[in-house]
This record gives C-alpha cells, sequence and structure tokens, in this order.
C-alpha cells in the first residue's frame, strides 16, 4: 500500500495525523484563556459541550487522529531502526536549527503523550467521560473552573505541564515544518517561512499555555475559583436535585415537605451542596450544613475550606 509502503506516503501520513495535534493545541490554549479571563463562560462552555454528539464526534476524530500518530509513529521508528539502524526517515531539507528535535521526535513525542496522559486524567476522564458512561463524577462535568482548583492546586501540577510544555514546543517546531514538507510545500524559500511560521507559531502557543497555567495555579492557591460568588452561583444551579423518596425532583428538600430527618444525608441535592461544594442553601439540613452553619458561614468560605482542608 502506497501509504505504508513508501516514503512520500509514511510522511504524509505522520503529516495528517500531526495536523490534529496543531488543531487541539491551537483550541486548547484559546479555550484556557476563556478560563483565564472569563471562567463564568468557562463553565458555560464546558456545560455546551459536555457529553453532547457533536463534542463526542470531535473528541473520537482528535483522538484518533492521536492515536494513529502516535502508533504509526513507533511503527516507522522500528522500521526504520531495522533498515538503516538508528536513522530516521529521511527528509530533503533540514534547517540545521532543529537538528536536534529532529533527531529526538519520538523521544520528545513519548514525554508530549505521557503529559496529554496526566492532563486527561485530571480532566477529561473526570469532566466528559462520566457524563458519557452515564456514571455521577466528582463534580459536574461543567464546573470546569473546579477541575482547575483541584489539579492545579498541587505544586507538582505546574511542573509536571512546564515540561510537557517544553516537549511539546520542540516537538511542534520541527513537526510544523516538517509536516509542511510532506504536503509539497518543500522549495527552499517556503521551507524558510514555513520554519519561521511554525516557530513563531509554537513559542505563542507554549507561551500562552505556561502562563495560563502559571496563572492557575496562583489563583488556585489563592481559592479563587472556591471564593468566586459568581462562580458558587454556578456550582449551586449544577448541582442535581434531590432523588431521596417523596423528593425526586425537587430543587431544595423541604419544597417537597422533606423534613431533615427524613432526607438528611439521602436528598442528593442538599448531600451534593454540603459535602462537595459546601453551599448551604434553604432546605438543606445536613451534618456539613445545619441551620447554625448556614447562619454563622457564608458559601465562599465554605468551599475554600473545604478544599484547603483537603476533601477533596
Amino acid at each position: 500500500m502506497w501509504l505504508t509502503s513508501s516514503s512520500i506516503g509514511r510522511k504524509f501520513v505522520m503529516a495528517l495525523t500531526g495536523a490534529f495535534l496543531v488543531l487541539f493545541v491551537t483550541f486548547h490554549v484559546l479555550m484556557n484563556g476563556v478560563a483565564l479571563f472569563w471562567p463564568t463562560a468557562y463553565n458555560a462552555v464546558c456545560e455546551f459541550l459536555g457529553a453532547n454528539w457533536y463534542a463526542l464526534i470531535g473528541t473520537a476524530i482528535l483522538a484518533g487522529g492521536f492515536i494513529l500518530h502516535i502508533l504509526y509513529a513507533l511503527w516507522l521508528t522500528y522500521e526504520n531502526r531495522r533498515a538503516r539502524g538508528n536513522d530516521r526517515y529521511a527528509v530533503t531539507s533540514r534547517p540545521k536549527q532543529v537538528e536536534w528535535s529532529s533527531k529526538n521526535m519520538l523521544v520528545l513525542g513519548i514525554v508530549v503523550v505521557c503529559f496529554l496522559i496526566v492532563h486527561l486524567f485530571q480532566f477529561w476522564a473526570k469532566m466528559q467521560l462520566p457524563e458519557v458512561l452515564g456514571l455521577e463524577g466528582e463534580f459536574p462535568g461543567a464546573a470546569g473552573t473546579l477541575f482547575i482548583q483541584k489539579a492545579f492546586s498541587c505544586p507538582v501540577t505546574l511542573i509536571v505541564y512546564l515540561i510537557g510544555f517544553g516537549a511539546l514546543w520542540l516537538h511542534m517546531t520541527h513537526g510544523f515544518w516538517s509536516m509542511c514538507q510532506s504536503s509539497g510545500l518543500n522549495n527552499g524559500v517556503w521551507m524558510n517561512r514555513l520554519k519561521t511560521i511554525g516557530t513563531v507559531w509554537a513559542t505563542v502557543v507554549v507561551l500562552l499555555f505556561a502562563v495560563e497555567a502559571i496563572v492557575f495555579t496562583v489563583q488556585a492557591k489563592r481559592g479563587y475559583y472556591t471564593s468566586n460568588e459568581a462562580l458558587i452561583e454556578q456550582y449551586v444551579e449544577m448541582a442535581p436535585a434531590c432523588n431521596c423518596e417523596g423528593c425526586e425532583g425537587c430543587e431544595s428538600c423541604d419544597e417537597c415537605g422533606c423534613a431533615a430527618g427524613k432526607c438528611a444525608e439521602s436528598c442528593h441535592r442538599c448531600a451534593t451542596l454540603a459535602k462537595i461544594y459546601a453551599v448551604c442553601v434553604e432546605g438543606c439540613a445536613v451534618s456539613a450544613c445545619d441551620s447554625s452553619a448556614c447562619g454563622d458561614r457564608n458559601a465562599s468560605d465554605s468551599v475554600s475550606d473545604n478544599f484547603n482542608e483537603g476533601t477533596f
């Protein structure tokens, strides 16, 4: 088959699947920008995407492209080393400035994949995946800022992300112009231009990622995502309705006349607000959110303390 037997075909497949990475990181850095400057809008976008069919199709396409890119890279490396020792598949013109990254694309790719696995575990596996499987997650999938708070409350997260961003920059600065070259844009004039464009694009994207991660860490340390009143209002709206006997679908326990003794720990909405968000709402009388607590503490203090005490 031409795509697997010829050098041009192999490079074309790598270029095509690598384009998924280009699209993903560009979209992702813009999404992070929304979380940075307008966190309530970020949660709204998370709710809009959720487990909708178009989001699932987009996720499947991106995931398929990533997986194919990774598997094809591993297979190419194996085939080329078996046929030509340690040489990679050849390219017709290789700028000296990217010589190191060109020779170490597999290693850089593995680091990027490891970083991606960590990122997916912290966010996608806890936001979208539970919705797809019909399971109840730690937080509602739309509460994206709570996942940011939890992930970046750990200082190790920032270190891991910065290392991942560094590998991503090296991988993309070579991969961008290599992708364009494999698509036929390989004359001397355009290769220099594409190399510059690729380097500028990768640098801007990675710098934005780094700045966003640093700001997220600072904001998480301050408890911003658990103390902002606008976000608190969103969290309350996201909490599921009561589902205890006689209270199904109620927005608060007293709406159905459910007394504290009857609903207490079993009223889903009250328990969720109290245990997860530590937000007190009228009608919720559970151990972590009784009437005295509601009178003595406000929602933002409760949520911040809950995170700071390591409840999650």
